[in-house]
């Protein structure tokens, strides 16, 4: 047996003797703590090692992580779950290779830590350098998508930290399976598996243990619905990084290219609704809508997409339903549209500012000054013009990955890549200087 794996035994032994005196939770993040530090001293060549290991270990367990999953459908089926989330919970062969590859993928990126952002020299002969470090043990919480406790290890395990995820209790089989297996891969490579943990407890008791475990996690990252993400900004003393519910725009301005606008509007509502980049209120120019309005609902309505209105889209569209307050706040992830017609800009950016998540806006015109206008003054991590809001994703961007979207201001805003998950730290080389 490797020195390095006695030696993980014997962490491992020496940590499960406190077990009876902790907390799933507390337990788990300080292993993670202790692997953090191992963790903070691998090579880039090491991790990618290790992630190649992982990816490689996830299709040799394919069949086992199917037979997993298909638990979590079951019972989420039992209990009324919507198709919509079901797919977002799904499974199987072809989805899984796409998990796989997108390890390979992120092992193929650049490695953003070890690199020296600063470089000081001062008159007293300190030299001073600024570099890029990891943020330490990350807690991540989220909700139904397997793929997201793949993708977020990945991305922590790359950057050099560790991390502890708790995902929602409708893909336990299926999360608590894909952590067997990707723990198993590290043990055979230079990482620490304690790196990765994965909490079982879904009670809403692990979730507010996590929000409070100051000293054990640096930084936790919510991913999920408006409620979730609420929860954690309010009630957490741990630092947030706030991630976006999506509550998206589009807004067809009246001189919008009609073809352009449907192209639009169809992919930005249909190509996956259940995400947090789709769009659920649509905002139309009121001479827009009098000319294309109708067509355009014909053909949501054709694709099964329940249409909520205000009073003049209902004059337009009678099958529409009326849309409350309440709706147009909400971020329904389904097969399920607002429509909001407005007498111009002005109205438009108020609507969004009222009721969006600072996510991402979209406005088809063909009017340059109403573009600059709405792209300036939109307060959205990302503004589109004449363009899907489907693209707001790390991988649409460039980055190669993406740990989630972030809707707050400091830190990061938008997709965060691999960067976003590094701090930075400074070192300082003298030769004997003391202040005087």
């Amino acid at each position: 047996m490797s020195e390095k794996n006695l030696t993980d035994q014997a962490d491992t032994a020496q940590a499960s003797s406190t077990v009876d005196s902790y907390s799933e939770v507390k337990f788990k993040a300080s292993l993670a703590g202790t692997a953090a530090r191992r963790m903070a001293s691998l090579s880039t060549d090491e991790k990618n090692a290790a992630l190649l290991a992982m990816a490689d270990a996830l299709i040799v367990e394919a069949d086992s992580l199917i037979e997993a999953n298909r638990e979590d459908l079951e019972r989420g089926r039992a209990g009324g779950t919507s198709e919509s989330l079901l797919d977002r919970l799904m499974l199987n062969a072809e989805r899984i290779t796409s998990i796989s590859d997108a390890l390979k993928l992120v092992a193929d990126l650049p490695d953003p830590t070890g690199r020296v952002l600063e470089t000081i020299e001062r008159p007293n002969g300190l030299h001073i350098e600024k570099v890029s470090v990891p943020l330490g043990v990350i807690g991540i919480i989220y909700e139904a998508r397997p793929n997201v406790t793949v993708d977020a290890a990945a991305l922590c395990l790359k950057t050099g930290n560790a991390v502890v995820l708790r995902g929602g209790s409708a893909a336990l089989s299926t999360n608590k399976r894909i952590a067997e297996v990707l723990r198993a891969a590290l043990a055979q490579t230079s990482l620490p598996p304690d790196a990765l943990q994965v909490i079982e407890d879904a009670s809403r008791s692990s979730v507010d243990e996590m929000l409070k475990l100051n000293g054990l996690l640096d930084v936790i990252i919510p991913r999920g619905g408006r409620s979730l993400i609420n929860n954690v900004v309010q009630n957490a003393t741990v630092p947030v990084i706030e991630t976006g519910a999506g509550v998206c725009h589009t807004y067809l301005d009246a001189s919008a290219d009609p073809s352009m606008a449907e192209a639009i509007a169809l992919n930005a509502k249909i190509q996956r609704p259940s995400v947090c980049n789709s769009m659920e209120t649509l905002i139309l120019h009121e001479d827009f809508a009098n000319r294309e309005l109708s067509s355009l609902a014909g053909q949501l309505l054709e694709r099964n997409v329940e249409l909520r209105g205000d009073e003049r889209t209902r004059e337009l569209v009678p099958e529409a339903n009326p849309a409350s307050e309440e709706d147009y706040g909400t971020e329904y992830n389904d097969y399920i549209l607002n429509i909001k017609i407005v007498g111009g800009l002005d109205e438009a950016i108020a609507h969004i500012d009222k009721f969006g998540t600072k996510h991402s806006e979209c406005i088809v015109t063909e009017d340059e000054k109403n573009a600059v206008r709405f792209l300036n003054e939109v307060d959205a991590a990302a503004v589109y013009h004449n363009a899907s809001t489907r693209f707001t994703d790390g991988f649409e961007f460039g980055f190669g990955a993406e740990i989630g979207i972030s809707t707050q201001k400091l830190h990061a805003r938008g997709p965060m890549g691999l960067p976003a998950l590094t701090s930075s730290k400074y070192r300082i080389y003298g030769t004997g200087q003391i202040r005087q």
